[in-house]
């Protein structure tokens, strides 16, 4: 049973006082893995090493507001440094490991960062070199031995000869911070400029970490992993909300060993955004190329059970026949994939295909999907693992103490203790955003199914307009193509052109066991995209998408790209959404190529680059190898 609280959070360091109050006979607060074993924090170690943590900073001469900068994969040592940062009246300013040094260097002058606490040796040589560049050089220290540097711990020891006359002052300075200081500066990630610095306050944060508590099934002692990085707004809010809890949090070595971690740990609730439900969803179903014919039709036939899951229960006596069927044979692997206690998957970040969330539902893995922004610290709404209050294909009703509104042109407001106190440094970007009457504008458009759930449609700013005066909202279009193994990533574009096309990077994992199976050979990537026979696979591909499309929304041409977008290539920002306008700047030259002859009957698909268009002795003129369909 969960234990009744006593003590209420109005500034993030009084959690700490809830792990003293509540939570002292947690085995668990934190672990993570070294070399392959799980080092465990208690809530005896959490305290007691925060207050040594903030002891040492104010000993280092930090002054209240003072900004710290962290870049750290997920450890305890983040939790304690946050913890020790805001007891000693800072400011965190937590950074993705994966921005690029022209990034960092920008927030490092932008917040005027005093010092810089790194977790391993790639990311200190990164941040010391981008140090060098700066007129006041923070300081660098580093949570592992890393030769000729700074360790956090040799703050600490400096700080052990005055740490009871240091306490005092930490217990003085936490008398002097309200719930509405700025407690972190979390600098989004820039997919259209410069990052801007969201300012958060204490009460910004834990209004929505109180929020989602009700919602989170996952009681006391119980056990959550965490991979997704705590610098996302998303993921930090919900580690305070764990933390409130009492549920034990477990840090995912890498992305690569999240399903060995998962076995490991067994946990009962864990947070995801959509793309990363997306890999576990082909991972899962890729599995069932290699079995044998009749497992493989049991499997499929599984899968096309799923996909006419009713959340409503509304399905037939028959159908639930059918489902528990797929459930003991198939299934049943699924949750036991997750650890075989798994009770709710939280994601957020982007929308999540609803042929995804219906599977997972189906298999008995409820995926609650909300949605925010950094901005809005971060949840305006979010699905609750009861099937009455939620809704597949929509964000879920609005969170308590959160109001919104969807303006004349669609576009979501809200407004509430959630909202951030404004952008650093920026008042012109704050004014853009909030207006007069407090509402914050979200960019997004969408509406209330029902007058109660949520539902976005698209990004305002990556609605496009075509020539023929007909508006395209392109992520509804990518969702629904992404749903195929053979697209990791796309972009829809044709802003003031007569008609849509898609820029395509492949799966390249699914399409060279593609063109394995299917005997296609190929020299490299370049030469396999351009391949009739992947050519007219793809163009199935779209065909299928187009056939669920209205007219104007149709896809008319694509081309593949051979590259694969990522965060290191510049062409995915930290949270994995496509930067649009480093990608239309990277392929320019193929959209040109795309909209060149828009009057020759719209053929499509890739050109194969044996193919040309020239005249014949008779004059006919000879189209070669574009693949093409009518719509």
């Amino acid at each position: 049973m969960e234990k009744v609280e006593e003590t209420k959070a109005t500034r993030v360091f009084d959690i700490l006082d809830i792990y003293r109050n509540e939570h002292a006979d947690l085995d668990v607060a934190f672990a993570h893995k070294d070399k392959g074993e799980w080092i465990k924090y208690t809530p005896a170690d959490y305290r007691r090493y925060s207050y040594m943590c903030a002891c040492a900073l104010i000993d280092a001469g930090m002054q209240k507001g003072d900004k710290i900068i962290s870049i750290s994969q997920n450890l305890p040592h983040w939790n304690i440094l946050d913890m020790a940062i805001a007891m000693a009246g800072l400011v965190h300013v937590p950074i993705y490991p994966t921005l690029n040094n022209n990034e960092l260097e920008f927030i490092m002058r932008d917040c005027g960062a005093k010092m810089v606490f790194v977790s391993n040796a790639k990311l200190y040589a990164k941040v010391k070199q981008v140090v060098e560049n700066l007129e006041d050089k923070p300081r660098i220290f580093t949570f592992t031995d890393v030769p000729d540097a700074d360790n956090w711990t040799t703050l600490m020891i400096d700080s052990r000869s005055r740490e009871a006359e240091l306490r005092k002052l930490i217990e003085e300075r936490k008398k002097e911070i309200s719930e509405d200081d700025v407690f972190s500066l979390v600098y989004t990630s820039g997919t259209t400029g410069n990052p801007k610095g969201v300012m958060l306050s204490h009460k910004n944060i834990l209004s929505n970490s109180y929020g989602v508590r009700q919602i989170i099934p996952a009681e006391y002692k119980q056990r959550a992993v965490s991979f997704l990085p705590l610098c996302h707004i998303y993921e930090r809010m919900m580690n305070y909300a764990f933390q409130i809890k009492g549920i034990s949090i477990y840090y995912a070595e890498s992305l690569g060993t999240i399903m060995r971690d998962v076995q490991d740990v067994k946990p009962h609730i864990f947070n995801m955004v959509p793309r990363v439900a997306e890999k576990f969803y082909d991972k899962i179903v890729s599995m069932g190329k290699d079995m044998t014919p009749f497992k493989k039709h049991v499997f499929n036939w599984s899968l096309k059970v799923g996909s006419k899951f009713d959340v409503r229960n509304n399905n037939s006596a028959f159908y639930r026949l059918r489902l528990n069927i797929a459930r003991k044979l198939v299934f049943k692997k699924w949750q036991e994939a997750f650890g075989g206690n798994i009770i709710v998957i939280v994601a957020g970040g982007s929308s999540l295909s609803l042929h995804i969330s219906k599977l997972f539902a189906a298999a008995g893995l409820k995926i609650c999907e909300g949605y925010g922004l950094t901005e809005t610290s971060p949840v305006i709404a979010v699905n609750w693992p009861a099937w009455d209050k939620s809704m597949l294909g929509t964000v879920g009703p609005v969170l308590e103490g959160v109001t919104v509104k969807i303006d004349d042109d669609g576009e979501i407001l809200a407004k509430g203790p959630n909202i951030m106190k404004g952008y650093y440094n920026n008042e012109e970007a704050t004014r853009q955003v909030i207006d007069e009457d407090g509402w914050f504008h979200t960019g997004d458009i969408g509406e209330l199914v029902d007058g109660k759930f949520l539902k976005i449609t698209d990004r305002k700013k990556e609605i496009f307009k075509m020539s023929n005066g007909k508006y395209i909202a392109p992520q509804v279009i990518e969702n629904k193509l992404k749903n195929s193994n053979f697209v990791e990533q796309v972009m829809i574009i044709g802003e003031n052109e007569k008609f849509a096309s898609a820029l395509i990077s492949p799966d390249f994992n699914y399409l060279h066991f593609y063109a394995s199976k299917h005997k296609i050979h190929y020299r490299d990537n370049v030469a396999l995209i351009n391949d009739p026979n992947v050519i007219k696979k793809y163009q199935g591909e779209i065909d299928q998408l187009n056939a669920t499309l209205s007219e104007y929304e149709c896809i008319k041409r694509f081309r593949l790209v051979c590259e694969e977008w990522s965060q290191e290539t510049g062409e995915l920002s930290p949270t994995l959404k496509l930067k649009r306008n480093v990608i239309k700047k990277k392929y320019a030259s193929v959209i040109d190529e795309i909209y060149m002859h828009q009057d020759e009957q719209q053929q499509q698909g890739p050109v194969n680059p044996n193919a040309i268009i020239g005249k014949i002795t008779d004059g006919m003129k000879k189209l070669v190898n574009i693949g093409s369909s009518k719509h």
